[in-house]
């Protein structure tokens, strides 16, 4: 059985995650995320452009529906446009997406009602209902009892409905960031990565006076998503920033809750540097709550330093939106995120939302006057990072692997006070994830090259470039 990873549940779609699994997924959660029998039991289920989409959308919905919950459609939606409704209508709600993963993925997010990712008790409950449901393919309905030969099974079944204003409340949503200010004379690119941003994006940079001079990847057929393009891979985008004289360009993945920035020279500007410009931004204007900035693990040792000369503290988490999220909402903080683009602004939005973000930061832009390249240039020294994604026949041996974590040591005392080394195990894929930061490039990459061989003699596979 698929288990919950750090963002819901994913895998081979039609052969990891069957239509069987996903309605069986959506049985549980009606369970354990839905109100009780009796009241009012409504889910909102949104997808991106994945072929395999509306297969298990429907499988979801059927699932839900068979527990006598009712069922919002909103079709295609960016993942933070359907944590927004989520949080608008006070509802749980799910999203159908492998975020920037290719399209033979698939995945399953869940949200509970008001828009959070769910925690990992929550996670373990749908995980223990799922194995239950699936040892026992026909159990009665949880919310009625059986009554063979009368109408009252059929009254369980919920409604399907679907919601044609979502798309526009979302946009509207975004927009009220800007606080009525506007967008005229900039330059902007977009990559929308044929995702689920492939509309809104657009429409939103559009409505707020921004010059749209070029947009790429908003032509979805159901399997181009993530394909070359969108925030995993920018060069398409930057070269049609300097091509096209843009200001600005923004590469979105496949469910637009990340965000990669290219300045006009094509450079590109990851979410480590735009994290710096919002946290020292908000910092100016005294609206950074406590004066701290929530980060992942993953995060430039340059950040930090950055962080500590602008009088910024750092909190560190584990890698995960949710992570962020849960220390913002704990300490009542506002702002956090990761390298990878995922950034909450925590006043505005429940989750990573990278339409919103490029948006605050073209509105960043024309409020200083001032070029991206030149603010990026300012915001961080970064250390040269090295990322390998080693495929592994057994991620969970990690733990075990002497070998390795002896390499690790050995590399951890070369580098000193100078870098640093991080292992950890994918928690949506057969990968284990290593990162080296070091004082050079050339002494980053010979530490992964090390690092990598002992995992190969440990725990096999095959490594290639990463990302967070």
């Amino acid at each position: 059985m698929l288990r919950f990873g750090t963002d819901g549940v994913r895998g081979l779609a039609n052969v990891e995650l069957t239509p069987e699994l996903v309605l069986a997924l959506g049985r549980a959660a009606a369970r354990v995320l839905a109100s009780p029998p009796g009241s009012e039991r409504r889910f909102i289920v949104g997808r991106d452009t994945r072929l395999s989409g509306p297969l298990l959308q429907a499988a979801l919905s059927a699932g839900l529906v068979s527990e006598g919950v009712d069922v919002t459609d909103v079709g295609v939606l960016a993942t933070p446009g359907v944590a927004y409704l989520s949080a608008e209508q006070a509802a749980p709600a799910a999203v159908i997406s492998a975020s920037h993963n290719r399209y033979w993925d698939n995945g399953v997010k869940f949200f509970s009602a008001g828009g959070s990712k769910l925690p990992d008790s929550v996670e373990d409950a749908l995980e223990a209902e799922l194995e239950v449901l699936l040892s026992h393919p026909y159990p009665v309905p949880s919310s009625q009892p059986s009554k063979t030969g009368s109408a009252a099974g059929h009254a369980l079944v919920g409604r399907m409905e679907t919601d044609a204003g979502a798309l526009e409340r979302y946009e509207r949503h975004v927009l009220f960031a800007l606080g009525g200010r506007r967008l005229e004379g900039l330059r902007v690119a977009l990559d929308c990565a044929n995702g689920a941003a492939f509309a809104s994006a657009p429409a939103v940079f559009e409505r707020a006076g921004a010059e749209l001079v070029a947009v790429l990847g908003c032509d979805p057929n159901g399997t181009n998503i993530n394909e070359n393009c969108g925030s995993t891979d920018p060069g398409k985008l930057a070269r049609a920033v300097v091509a096209e004289g843009a200001d600005l360009g923004l590469a979105f993945d496949g469910d637009a809750d990340r965000v990669i920035a290219v300045d006009a020279g094509g450079n590109v500007v990851d979410g480590d540097r735009l994290l710096a410009l919002f946290a020292t931004d908000l910092a100016g204007r005294s609206l950074l709550s406590g004066g701290t900035v929530v980060v992942t693990v993953m995060t430039n040792l340059g950040f930090h330093k950055a962080m500590k000369a602008a009088g910024v503290q750092v909190e560190t988490v584990g890698v995960g939106d949710r992570n962020v999220l849960e220390a913002l909402d704990a300490h009542g903080w506002a702002l956090g995120g990761e390298q990878s683009g995922h950034i909450v602004f925590r006043s505005l939005a429940t989750t990573g939302d990278g339409v919103l973000s490029g948006l605050l930061l073209a509105d960043l832009i024309t409020r200083r006057g001032t070029r991206l390249e030149d603010m990026a240039a300012g915001a961080l020294e970064r250390f040269p990072q090295v990322l390998r994604n080693v495929a592994v026949w057994e991620r969970d041996g990690l733990g075990r692997a002497e070998a390795v974590w002896d390499e690790v040591r050995k590399v951890e005392a070369e580098l000193g006070g100078g870098g640093r080394v991080l292992l950890r195990p994918s928690g949506t894929e057969p990968l284990v994830r290593v990162m080296v930061e070091a004082p050079s490039q050339a002494l980053a990459e010979a530490a992964v090259e090390r690092i990598v061989a002992a995992l190969h003699a440990s725990l096999g596979g095959v490594a290639s470039p990463g990302h967070a």
